[in-house]
C-alpha cells in the first residue's frame, strides 16, 4: 500500500497518476478537498481509499502491516500565507509525526521540501550540506522557513542518530514546478498557467519589471521544472529503496521569465506580446531573482533520466492539457 498525502494537490495528483501508470494499485490519498475543484485532479484515478488528515494516524495504525511507503506531499504551499501557526502545524508538526511513525514502524518516507529554503540564493543552491551549512540558509518567507526547519531537523537526527530512521528517506527540494492539475492554486499557479488565458484572449503577457540592476525586465531567472520530471524522480526513488538523502529537483538550467512567456506564445502558435508591470512593493524585498538547482547529488545517487527542456515542457502542457476541453491529467 502506498500513501500519498496531499494527493489531490498539484504535485501529489501527478504522482498518483504516475504510480497508477506504473502499475501500482493500492494507492491511498490523504488530503482535504473542501469546496474547490481539487477533486477533478483525481477524477480519473482508481484509488483504494481517501483519508481525511484528521484520521491519518488512525488509518496508518490500522493498516501498518500493509503500508510500504508514504509520499508526503501535503503542505501549506503558499509563499504568501500569513498564518504562521497554520504553516508550522501543517509543514513542521505533521511532517515530524509522519517521520517518527515511519521510523518506529520501519517504513519508507519521501517528502516534499522546497527550493524556497535557499532564500535569496546568496548561500548557493547546493544540496551537499552538513547541518552547519544548512544553518547558513535564510528563507525569505514563512513557507520556505517551515520546510527548512524540517530539513534541519532531519540533518540533526542523522548526525546524532537519536531516533529510528525511516528505512528509506528522501527530502526533495522542488524548484519552480509547472504542469497540469495546478489550476486550483489561484495566485500560486505557475506563470505559464496564468499567461495562457491572456495569450488566447489576444492580450499581452504581463511580467514583472526588474527592480534589480543586474537583471533586465523579464530577465529574472528561475529553474522551471516540468511536474512530470518531478514524478519521474519520485518513481525512481521508489524503485531504489537504498537511496536516501536531501536532493534538489530542478533542471539545472535557469531560464528567464521572458523565455517562458515566449515559449507559451509559441506553444499557442501566437506572436509574442509582452508588457512589463511594476512588482508589488510587498514582494520586492522577498523576491528571488535567480534560482538554479545543482543536480550532481541526484546524479551521483544514480538518477540518469534527462530533464524536459522549457520549450518542450511548455508545449506539452499547453497543447495536450490547457488547450483541451478536459485539461486534467
Amino acid at each position: 500500500m502506498i500513501i500519498v498525502t496531499g494527493g489531490t494537490g498539484f504535485i501529489g495528483s501527478n504522482l498518483v497518476a504516475g504510480l497508477e501508470a506504473a502499475g501500482h494499485e493500492d494507492i491511498v490519498i490523504c488530503d482535504t478537498l473542501g469546496t474547490e475543484d481539487k477533486w477533478r485532479n483525481i477524477a480519473k484515478r482508481e484509488l483504494k481509499d481517501i483519508v481525511h488528515p484528521d484520521r491519518l494516524f488512525d488509518y496508518l495504525e490500522t493498516h501498518k502491516d500493509k503500508i510500504e511507503v508514504i509520499f508526503h506531499m501535503g503542505a501549506i504551499s503558499s509563499t504568501t500565507e500569513k498564518d504562521v501557526d497554520l504553516i508550522v502545524e501543517t509543514n513542521v508538526v505533521l511532517t515530524r509525526r509522519i517521520w517518527k511513525w515511519c521510523g518506529k514502524n520501519g517504513k519508507r518516507m519521501i517528502y516534499a521540501s522546497s527550493a524556497a529554503t535557499y532564500g535569496d540564493g546568496k548561500a548557493g543552491f547546493s544540496d551537499f550540506q552538513t547541518p552547519e551549512e544548512l544553518q547558513t540558509l535564510l528563507p525569505l518567507n514563512a513557507y520556505g522557513w517551515s520546510k527548512h526547519v524540517f530539513d534541519r531537523r532531519v540533518a540533526r537526527v542523522l548526525k546524532t542518530q537519536s531516533e529510528p530512521l525511516p528505512t528509506q528517506w528522501a527530502g526533495l527540494k522542488f524548484f519552480n514546478v509547472y504542469g497540469p492539475n495546478e489550476y486550483h492554486k489561484e495566485d500560486q499557479m505557475s506563470v505559464i498557467c496564468k499567461l495562457y488565458p491572456q495569450v488566447m484572449a489576444g492580450a499581452s503577457a504581463r511580467l514583472f519589471k526588474s527592480h534589480h540592476t543586474d537583471y533586465e525586465d523579464g530577465g529574472q531567472l528561475r529553474d522551471f521544472v516540468y511536474v512530470k520530471d518531478c514524478v519521474s524522480v519520485m518513481l525512481w526513488l521508489y524503485e531504489n529503496p537504498d537511496v536516501s538523502g536531501l536532493f534538489n529537483v530542478g533542471t539545472g538550467q535557469a531560464r528567464s521569465f521572458k523565455d517562458l512567456a515566449e515559449a507559451t506564445f509559441s506553444a499557442a502558435s501566437e506572436e509574442p506580446k509582452i508588457n512589463y508591470v511594476d512588482m508589488p512593493e510587498s514582494l520586492r524585498e522577498k523576491y528571488q531573482y535567480y534560482t538554479q538547482a545543482e543536480m550532481q547529488k541526484l546524479r551521483d545517487a544514480g538518477y540518469s533520466e534527462e530533464f524536459t527542456s522549457l520549450e518542450d515542457g511548455v508545449r506539452d502542457y499547453v497543447q495536450n492539457y490547457m488547450a483541451q476541453e478536459d485539461p486534467y491529467l
